[in-house]
């Protein structure tokens, strides 16, 4: 992993990818579009693998993707709730590992601009914006599963400030996403629309998934892992709760799939479309799980966080030096997008999966 990490950090020189063409990075994401949501999982990467190697080479990589990545802030129109995928990877790394004042600085400004999407009504963090959905939608009450883990820039931004406000908001966050998407069965939805006035709940959307009640994948993957992040940060049993019983979902699921995710649990048989990147953030989240849990359920959660690994390792991914990216057989969604393809997050969650069982990793969430 690390030689094919190091080749395309060279190769890259600068640039931000996001996933390939015919095995090339050929978007560079900071001319194309500065404020997509995951630009920070390439940062993550190579903070991962500065502090894995103490090679410099990564960390001048990253410090200049967290400098570039000041367009997005200053912009501040293409900004939504995903703000903690794209500086918790950079900037709040960078603070984590150098205690570099700036990037300080940068995170806690990305913080304020997710806080400054808070609905106090309804308890929730606004979703997305306008432009970022059809023209006939109106998505100023909807909240989605990927931001469980976005709030833990709040629960950062307030353990540096002393200023609880910003974790009370993630944990009212945390609680409605709780109450409105995940269900009695462990299995959740994708997007839940509330009143903006009222904070009723007015519908839940099928999203990236396969539809209305149906169990997308990396959604499953997001809830997972974010409720196990929320019970590291608060200690509050009925996150670790939640986070144990969705994953345990997850289990009996993937182990029908070789311990690789469908895109949605409850898609038809045929396409058959996989998400490797749900699995590996799942992976990741179980072994977050473990650290909380003993006995028995430890050792459970560990084994088939390392069955996901393995399978992924050995069947889904491009170990060519020469060629870009990973982990392959990601779907971004299941309906009107490429087929199965490479995403860059897909690969950050391989790599802090690695490094998590190999004692290596630090704690970017």
């Amino acid at each position: 992993m690390e030689t094919k990490l190091e080749a395309e950090c060279r190769r890259l020189a600068g640039r931000i990818p996001y996933r390939t063409t015919n095995g090339v990075y050929q978007d560079d994401y900071v001319e194309k579009d500065i404020s997509w949501w995951t630009n920070g999982f390439w940062p993550g990467i190579l903070w991962q693998m500065y502090h894995a190697t103490g090679k410099g080479l990564y960390r001048q990589a990253a410090e200049t993707a967290e400098r570039q990545l000041d367009k997005a802030l200053h912009d501040f129109v293409g900004l939504h709730h995903d703000t903690g995928f794209m500086w918790l990877h950079s900037a709040v790394a960078d603070y984590r590992l150098t205690g570099n004042e700036a990037s300080r600085v940068r995170g806690l400004t990305a913080a304020s601009v997710l806080a400054g999407r808070f609905n106090p009504v309804g308890g929730y963090l606004r979703a997305w914006n306008h432009d970022c959905v059809e023209p006939n939608e109106d998505c100023t009450g909807w909240i989605i599963v990927d931001s469980m883990m976005n709030i833990p820039l709040l629960y950062w931004a307030s353990e540096v400030t002393k200023d609880p406000r910003f974790a009370h908001i993630a944990t009212a966050h945390a609680d409605t996403v709780r109450r409105t998407l995940v269900r009695e069965d462990g299995s959740c939805g994708h997007i839940a629309c509330l009143d903006p006035v009222t904070g009723e709940l007015k519908t839940v959307l099928g999203g990236q998934g396969y539809g209305p009640g149906s169990s997308w994948s990396r959604g499953q993957s997001w809830i997972v892992y974010g409720f196990a992040l929320s019970y590291r940060h608060t200690k509050d049993p009925k996150y670790l709760e939640t986070a144990k019983r969705t994953a345990n979902y997850f289990i009996a699921n993937i182990s029908l799939t070789d311990h690789i995710a469908r895109c949605d649990f409850r898609q038809p048989a045929d396409p058959d479309y996989l998400d490797t990147s749900a699995s590996l953030c799942a992976a990741c989240g179980l072994l977050e799980i473990a650290i909380h849990v003993d006995g028995a359920e430890k050792a459970m959660y560990r084994a088939h966080a390392e069955k996901i690994i393995r399978s992924t390792v050995e069947k889904h991914c491009n170990w060519a030096p020469a060629q870009d990216s990973i982990v392959q057989d990601c779907k971004v969604a299941y309906h009107n997008c490429d087929d199965q393809t490479d995403l860059i997050y897909a690969d950050y969650f391989l790599l802090e999966a690695v490094l998590r069982l190999l004692d290596k990793d630090f704690l970017i969430w």
